[in-house]
């Protein structure tokens, strides 16, 4: 399995994101350090232009890091196969002990890079770099949770042993696994599509209020924090019900399958991107009044709150007409 394509190619990009974090790290505190643009020194005109390069650099590694957490998860589900009693990636995962973890620190860096990648975005709009210092030191924040998911990624891979006798996703995910899991899936689904929804309608109209009327960022960005933990449990509650038309198979992985026609992968790609565009909201909103970004910065929240809406109509969009067009009927619903 070392060998297999998707494999190779994970191991690849984690080499090139840690080599590209940690030479970047190396100049992020040297700038933290030396950093001064109102000086002409030598020193200074080294690190002006060792900054292009560095930005540069790690738009291409958290680029990469974006793309990864997909194929990942596009890894585990091809590699099921392999694995007696697997019928999805959620037994591909759970066949040591490695894996979920990898995948959690591959989601909390989805958002953590992608929220770097708006953080350098709106410092490259202004001349002087007023945000170069914040997200460098942003940067050796976030390096060591790249490399800890870089190790949790390589043991997971290099452990799978096709040998071992996984769980299947019923199993996993059923009410009677007795795992926090298990307990989720069991909500009823009645009350958790009363706070989906809840949850949903307030998000946009936050968002809303803040493209018209830009005021309420922080809640806007504070209610996206919110819709992605509760969009999770919805999918595990009641929303792949409604995919599989089967009222007791909750897997949040068997949506990529072709059976499927791989809903899961615009649906968690929507839901994600959603979430980071509307953090990024928040993320800005204390440099409103640096000078210097002071004209670029609304714009540049505008246009996010505005990715961020058309993403979570995507995503609610999605699911609605999952749910009025399947005949799986829950609860009257």
């Amino acid at each position: 399995m070392t060998f297999h394509p998707a494999t190779l190619a994970l191991h690849l990009s984690s080499i090139l994101i840690g080599f590209m974090i940690l030479y970047s790290s190396l100049t992020g505190i040297r700038i933290l350090r030396r950093w001064d643009i109102e000086s002409g020194s030598e020193l200074q005109l080294v690190l002006e232009r060792r900054t292009y390069l560095v930005s540069t650099f790690l738009a291409y590694a958290f680029g990469f890091q974006l793309f990864s957490l997909f194929l990942m998860i596009f890894t585990a589900e091809h590699l099921h196969i392999l694995f007696a009693g697997a019928m999805c990636a959620a037994g591909s995962f759970y066949v040591n002990g490695y894996g979920y973890p990898a995948l959690v620190f591959k989601v909390v860096n989805f958002f953590l890079a992608g929220l770097w990648l708006i953080l350098n975005n709106a410092d490259n709009r202004a001349h002087d770099y007023p945000l170069i210092k914040k997200k460098y030191l942003f940067l050796l924040l976030l390096a060591p949770l790249i490399l800890v998911e870089m190790v949790l990624q390589w043991n997971f891979l290099l452990r799978l042993n096709p040998d071992v006798i996984t769980s299947c996703c019923g199993s996993l995910f059923s009410s009677e696994a007795g795992t926090i899991v298990s307990e989720i899936a069991s909500f009823p689904s009645l009350p958790m599509k009363v706070v989906f929804y809840l949850t949903a309608v307030a998000v946009l109209a936050s968002g809303l209020f803040f493209y018209w009327k830009n005021r309420g960022g922080y809640l806007f960005a504070s209610l996206s924090a919110c819709f992605f933990p509760v969009s999770i449990l919805s999918i595990l509650s009641f929303i792949s019900l409604y995919y599989y038309e089967l009222p007791t198979h909750h897997c949040p992985f068997c949506l990529l399958q072709k059976e499927y026609r791989y809903a899961g992968y615009p649906l968690y790609l929507s839901l994600l991107a959603g979430c980071v565009s509307g953090l990024g909201v928040g993320v800005l909103m204390p440099f409103r009044k640096v000078g210097s970004l002071s004209e670029n910065l609304p714009a540049l929240q505008r246009k996010l709150t505005l990715i961020s809406l058309i993403l979570y109509l995507i995503f609610a969009g999605m699911v609605t007409g999952r749910m009025l067009f399947s005949d799986l009927r829950l609860e009257g619903y």
